[in-house]
């Protein structure tokens, strides 16, 4: 830690600078005021230890410039005249500490102490106000096309209420997206509450979603507030709607005509004012001719629609996303280890589980670290490249059992061409029975002359 001391009396002044230098301390010093700021503004001191009576500028003008310059420094005054009222208003001014002479260096130090132990815990408290702030970092990550795109979108309805439909594979970030469309609108003081329908046993959606009274059924020992009713005034984001059951579709689609809805076991309507956002992770067209969801509550929830790119749209934001992930995990020191290796196979993944592979996949690269170096073993191959690659080693197959019979069949061929096929002696090099041996060459050689 840097200090500043300023004190007149040369005596003083040398003897605290040696003890302060003592402790550890990186130690300036000034003989007047003017010339304590002068050094202040050139070495920017974390604590400045100022006598009050001092010539050309006084302890208390360079408390109040010092403080002006940087209201973190902390300032300790020194005198030999102290009354009530200058300590009073020295501390008023914002002075840390005050010492009457003469005081013990011990004195002094434990001040100091005071001071390391409260710059220690304003960095930790930053540290971690930084860290809840990257966490809960629900800004869109992306510079591509599409993704700015979509950014425009978001802007575009979100002070729109009308009910919104966001499709994207799973992974994608569709809550993301939901959250970013709540932050833009005019519903952004009011709650957020997402729910998953597929997280959420059939039998207790209803009661999950619109609530119910006290002895509404078995185990309902007190009155239970539904999702929508803690969405009031918010938004309420509802994903994997494609899950939800059809025995429940006509009382949803209900709750968005007519904004009102009966608590289970409850007498009356419970009108709500909230925008409702959905999410499905396949075509809910498709569901419908299926005949597995309504079609009205499909058009009910298909007002605004937005669609959300899979990753292997826009591989060009992997980059960002990857450097993301890494202050997430706390491991901005090693964005430095990742090579053009690893950002091309990256890349050239297809990423079946998108945003959220990506980060799994940032994470055990993060874990796998600890020798200085990121292997690109660590990434996992797409499905079509492990296939590739299994074909590139071993050939082109339908199947395992393909393989097995063409490898035996090529052991077969070896052991009776070493043995001039003499199948005694090819059984025996195999290490198997001959009725064994008799039994394959039937089955797969059968063309071949044997004795």
């Amino acid at each position: 830690m840097r200090l500043l001391i300023i004190e007149d009396e040369k005596i003083t002044r040398i003897s605290l600078s040696d003890i302060l230098k003592r402790e550890g301390y990186e130690v300036y010093s000034a003989e007047d005021g003017e010339e304590g700021l002068a050094t202040y503004k050139s070495m920017r001191p974390e604590v400045v230890i100022t006598d009050l009576r001092l010539p050309k500028l006084g302890g208390m003008e360079v408390l109040q410039t010092v403080l002006s310059l940087d209201p973190r420094c902390k300032v300790i005054l020194i005198t030999a005249y102290a009354t009530v009222d200058t300590a009073i208003s020295s501390l008023k001014l914002g002075a840390f500490d005050y010492l009457t002479k003469p005081f013990s260096p011990e004195k002094l130090l434990s001040i100091l102490r005071n001071i390391t132990l409260l710059y220690s815990a304003l960095a930790e408290n930053a540290e971690l106000k930084n860290r809840i702030e990257i966490l809960e970092d629900k800004t869109i990550i992306g510079n591509s096309q599409i993704i700015q795109r979509l950014k425009e979108t978001i802007l575009q309805i979100a002070h729109n209420d009308s009910t919104v439909l966001i499709e994207g594979e799973s992974g994608t970030g569709k809550e993301l997206v939901a959250r970013a469309l709540h932050k833009a609108s005019l519903r952004r003081d009011g709650s957020f509450v997402a729910v998953s329908c597929s997280s959420i046993p059939e039998s207790l959606l209803e009661s999950e979603l619109f609530g119910h009274e006290k002895g509404a059924f078995t185990g309902a020992i007190r009155k239970h507030v539904g999702y929508f009713e803690r969405a009031n005034k918010g938004t309420l984001f509802i994903d994997d709607v494609d899950d939800f059951p059809l025995s429940m579709q006509v009382k949803l689609l209900r709750v968005i005509q007519e904004r009102e809805f009966m608590p289970v076991g409850g007498n009356a309507n419970v009108t709500i004012d909230v925008r409702i956002i959905c999410a499905t992770k396949i075509h809910l067209k498709k569901r419908v001719e299926e005949k597995l969801f309504r079609e009205d509550l499909f058009y009910r929830l298909n007002i605004i629609p937005i669609r959300i790119p899979p990753l292997r749209e826009r591989k060009e934001d992997i980059p960002l996303l990857v450097d993301h992930f890494f202050k997430k995990h706390r491991a901005e020191d090693k964005i430095m280890l990742l090579t053009h290796e690893i950002y091309n196979a990256l890349k050239g993944h297809d990423w079946p589980g998108n945003v959220r592979e990506l980060e799994n996949i940032v994470e055990r690269m993060i874990a796998l670290s600890f020798s200085g170096t990121i292997d690109l073993s660590v990434l996992d191959l797409s499905e079509k490249k492990r296939g590739a690659l299994l074909k590139e080693n071993y050939g082109d197959y339908d199947s395992f059992d393909e393989f097995i019979s063409k490898k035996e069949k090529e052991m077969l061929e070896w052991a009776l061409d070493a043995c001039q096929n003499n199948v005694t002696s090819a059984a025996k090099l195999l290490n198997i029975p001959r009725t064994t041996l008799n039994s394959k060459l039937s089955r797969l050689l059968p063309h071949l002359k044997i004795h």
